[in-house]
């Protein structure tokens, strides 16, 4: 039973990934039919992200009332009626509102998710679980490019996303007993272990929830490092949800790469982070978050720095799929170096903070950049990219030397 659960789990993941890719796939031919400016691609992104944020942070006390799998249910519902909409929308109007339910769906399913794993199973879950976000976000431009080339058609694009995303919506109707079963089994085993710190077999929840949190003397955001800490989850999901929504309209536009080309490429780009993400779950048993995060950061510049030389089209495809293969260990990897930077104390609130921060990257840098491309030019894409990736590093290696100065000072 635990299997065919984890698989339910790991489907509503792929279901969360889909949406991600597809508006960037899309626009370089939907902006021209609706004749929506270029750049207000970015409003789009803001406000499923501005959703994304507002449910994260309510979905805590809403899973305690309805439980996970209702939850995730209910998102997957929205996100499914949003999708079905934007394959009919008329115009930008439409499309603005309609971001609202996806944005909203959206959040509430990874927080579900992300806390449901975090809190009953192993580490290795966690990076498989964003394997296959990655899943998702890598078939949706796949779809994307297969009706924009065949059917010429990006609302026929949407409208196939939709009815998988009903499809997901079945599955968990017809499973959501299986839900409470397991939730029941969970906390029977927390009631047999009451007096242990951590259950046989699964790991202890990172979040801090799982057990009742040492006061606190110092608020966690005055800790050492957590501010520098926040800065790398903000670049981290900035750089990331930039590359997805522009980064066809780059090739389109720069590159004079078709639009069909140009969303399997991006698709290739979330593929990447995929095959990177699983790789990631079978290596964490040997090496340290720490070195998985530094590394996946050095090949994600290495990429970004191969979109900015005047290098073949070839090796434009090539700095994608190293940004996505180096962008891979880095957010999970964050998530689960929190309790041992910061104390399981702290890990609670900052494991929140972390999400909303990093949710606010991809709410401001995306349409940063939009206005940027609208004011100046596209072509400024992958210098801007490569200053993210820096950023991004430069802020996680400080907490680093934060920490250890402070180590060494204690």
């Amino acid at each position: 039973m635990a299997t065919w659960f984890l698989i339910i789990i790991y489907l509503s993941f792929i279901s969360l990934g889909i949406p991600d890719s597809l508006l960037g796939s899309a626009w370089p031919v939907l902006h021209l039919e609706i004749g929506a400016p270029f750049g207000s691609a970015g409003l789009i992104s803001m406000i499923i992200a501005g959703g994304t944020i507002v449910s994260s942070l309510v979905s805590g006390s809403i899973i305690k009332k309805l439980g996970t799998g209702t939850i995730t249910l209910i998102s997957c519902c929205m996100t499914a009626g949003a999708l079905l909409g934007f394959s009919f929308a008329p115009s930008l109007v439409w499309l603005a509102v309609l971001a609202i339910p996806l944005g909203l769906g959206g959040g509430a399913v990874d927080a579900a998710l992300n806390h449901y794993v975090a809190d009953n199973y192993k580490a290795h879950h966690m990076s498989w679980l964003h394997c296959f976000w990655g899943v998702g976000a890598t078939a949706g431009p796949m779809i994307m490019s297969y009706y924009i080339a065949n059917h010429n058609s990006w609302r026929e694009g949407y409208s196939a996303v939709s009815i998988i995303q009903f499809g997901l919506v079945i599955i968990l109707l017809v499973t959501l007993p299986l839900w409470k079963r397991v939730a029941k089994l969970h906390h029977a085993a927390e009631v047999g272990n009451s007096n242990e710190t951590q259950s046989d077999g699964l790991e202890g929840s990172h979040t801090g929830i799982s057990s009742p949190p040492a006061k606190v003397k110092v608020h966690p955001t005055r800790l050492k490092g957590v501010k520098f800490s926040l800065l790398a989850f903000l670049f981290y999901c900035g750089v990331e949800s930039t590359v997805g929504l522009w980064g066809a309209s780059y090739l389109v536009g720069a590159r004079e790469v078709s639009a069909e080309l140009a969303a399997g490429w991006i698709s290739m780009y979330y593929g990447g982070i995929t095959i990177g993400r699983l790789i990631t779950g079978f290596v964490t048993l040997k090496i340290s978050n720490r070195v998985l995060i530094l590394a996946g950061q050095l090949i994600a510049a290495l990429g970004g720095l191969l979109l900015l030389l005047p290098l073949p089209d070839v090796m434009t495809l090539v700095g994608l799929i190293l940004i996505g293969l180096g962008l891979a260990p880095i957010y999970p990897g964050l998530l689960h170096e929190t309790p041992a930077r910061f104390g399981k104390e702290n890990s609670a609130q900052l494991m929140g903070y972390q999400m909303a921060v990093a949710y606010t990257g991809t709410t401001l840098l995306p349409p940063l950049f939009g206005l940027i491309a609208s004011g100046i030019s596209i072509s400024l894409f992958p210098a801007i990219v490569l200053a993210f990736l820096l950023l991004m590093m430069l802020s996680s290696e400080q907490v680093n030397r934060v920490l250890k100065r402070s180590r060494s000072e204690a």
